[in-house]
């Protein structure tokens, strides 16, 4: 049993879904990035052991 060969137009479909899916995931990274930045304010030791700013 064979199968028929793709149309062009899924072909397309299909590049732009994946472009599509590497920006999305760009985002997120970008965003999950500046949310560890913002919590941990540049100081990942401090962060970790549960310090508070004025201590």
């Amino acid at each position: 049993m064979s199968f028929r060969p793709d149309h062009e137009l899924h072909t397309r479909r299909f590049g732009r879904n994946v472009g599509l899916g590497i920006v999305l995931a760009a985002f997120v990274a970008l965003i999950f990035g500046l949310t560890v930045v913002k919590i941990t304010e540049g100081d990942v030791s401090r962060a970790i052991s549960g310090a508070t700013k004025n201590e």
